[in-house]
């Protein structure tokens, strides 16, 4: 709380709403008398004036597993995280909670595609037509969805009108923009649905302020064998072929001495600060044609990881091992995709796609039209897919992340009790090696072969 000499008084975040009324009705009426008709005279519980018609219409039961989910939150007071592998759950957990607390919610999801997806399992298990908040689309209802940027820009004319948050992948919330999502919202009871939490302290602390502690946890080594199926992961190392290798050599050194040109005249100077000397044509125009130079061989280093040769070897045979079954091919650049869409022609899924593209690509992946299906980002979390079985790793980040995300892709259990295989492909002697390291240190990835 701080104060406002602009209008001589005390203001806080809207987040803190229900704690300020707590503390309200703890003091002595004699100094403060409470008004009925005062905005902060609210509690968390049915709401006449916002409540829908809720019916639970689903046909299936919850598992042991989501029961205690379900259980760690109500428990927790309903306000915190709940980490669950890809695969297990979460949003079954979710409709659960909003079911039982018969209020007034807005869901808040990273990005468009997942809004209409909720929006349907919404309808499914409650037949309720939700509203929707983002695509250009804004209809307010007592059960809404919203994408995180659409909640952000929204929230100070809605954030009284909601008094339950659910938050899909909450790790998107910590940033300094979408966290408005949350701290202007009266809302008392927030989930938080994520697969990993973030792995600096700042930013998990930023979570737990916004949302709430994490009330419940569980690894893929947990679920493995029993909610999630049986996997194996393989990492197989190629070799660039001569060329590939030379022109690697070449390019590295050229981005080795700029950085170390850079550092030499400014000892503080990071990679990242490349862009913004890039930039600097007129003020500096001799390191500005340099940054540029580096950042055109330290592209074509990536392009020479992103489509080694022996990589487009690898996946042939991986596409011959696994011939009719789905397969997922995961990259880590659009470039790559493509690519790779072009020389085995088949369908790639990058995040400017239109969403009746991205409809009908995936329900002819379902259905075995297309038997391979390529995307960078875009279905890393949330989309929910097809039963597949077979994923493969051409490139990505260094996050761990990223790297539970893709592997929980192929976790799901299905009708037949088989054996999930993620391939992890790197180009030997190049960055992909330390980027890899970096995302298989979890313990999921413990047993890579």
């Amino acid at each position: 709380m701080v104060f406002d000499d602009r209008d001589d008084c005390f203001r806080c975040d809207a987040m803190w709403a229900g704690k300020l009324q707590a503390r309200l009705r703890e003091w002595d009426q004699e100094h403060f008398e409470i008004d009925s008709s005062s905005w902060w005279q609210w509690e968390a519980g049915p709401d006449p004036d916002w409540q829908p018609s809720l019916h639970d219409q689903r046909n299936s039961q919850l598992r042991p597993d989501q029961n205690q989910a379900v259980s760690d939150f109500e428990s927790g007071g309903r306000c915190g995280l709940l980490v669950m592998p890809t695969g297990t759950g979460k949003t079954v957990v979710a409709m659960e909670c909003i079911l039982r607390a018969q209020c007034s919610v807005l869901i808040v999801v990273p990005v468009r595609d997942l809004m209409y997806q909720w929006h349907e399992k919404i309808r499914e298990a409650t037949g309720v037509d939700a509203g929707l908040i983002g695509d250009g689309v804004h209809r307010v209802s007592p059960i809404s969805i919203a994408t995180y940027d659409s909640a952000a820009i929204h929230m100070p004319r809605i954030g009284d009108r909601f008094k339950m948050l659910v938050f899909d992948e909450v790790h998107h919330l910590s940033g300094t923009w979408r966290s408005d999502a949350a701290r202007m919202s009266t809302a008392t009871i927030r989930m938080g649905l994520t697969a990993t939490l973030p792995a600096d302290e700042s930013r998990l602390q930023a979570l737990h302020t916004l949302v709430g502690p994490t009330l419940h946890q569980q690894t893929i080594a947990q679920a493995k064998g029993k909610t999630l199926a049986e996997y194996r992961v393989h990492r197989i190392a190629v070799s660039l072929n001569e060329s590939e290798r030379n022109a690697y050599r070449r390019l590295s050194e050229t981005v080795q001495e700029f950085v170390a040109e850079q550092r030499e005249l400014d000892p503080t100077f990071r990679w990242e600060d490349i862009h913004k000397l890039s930039a600097a044509v007129d003020s500096e125009p001799e390191r500005s044609a340099a940054a540029q130079n580096a950042m055109r061989a330290y592209r074509a280093k990536q392009k020479i990881e992103d489509q080694a040769e022996a990589k487009m070897r690898t996946l042939e045979d991986l596409f011959r091992l696994h011939s009719g079954q789905p397969v997922i091919v995961f990259t880590g650049t659009n470039v790559m995709a493509r690519a790779v869409s072009m020389r085995f022609m088949v369908p790639c899924l990058l995040s400017h796609c239109a969403k009746k593209e991205r409809r009908e690509v995936l329900q002819r992946f379902a259905d075995g039209r297309y038997p391979v299906l390529v995307a960078n980002r875009v279905l890393d979390e949330g989309v929910d897919l097809p039963e597949v079985k077979t994923a493969i790793v051409l490139g990505g980040l260094s996050s761990q992340r990223q790297a539970i995300q893709r592997l929980g892709r192929v976790l799901r259990r299905g009708s037949r009790e088989e054996t999930a295989v993620l391939y992890e492909i790197v180009a030997d002697g190049t960055n992909e090696v330390k980027r890899s390291r970096t995302r298989r240190r979890n313990d999921a990835y413990r047993k890579t072969s």
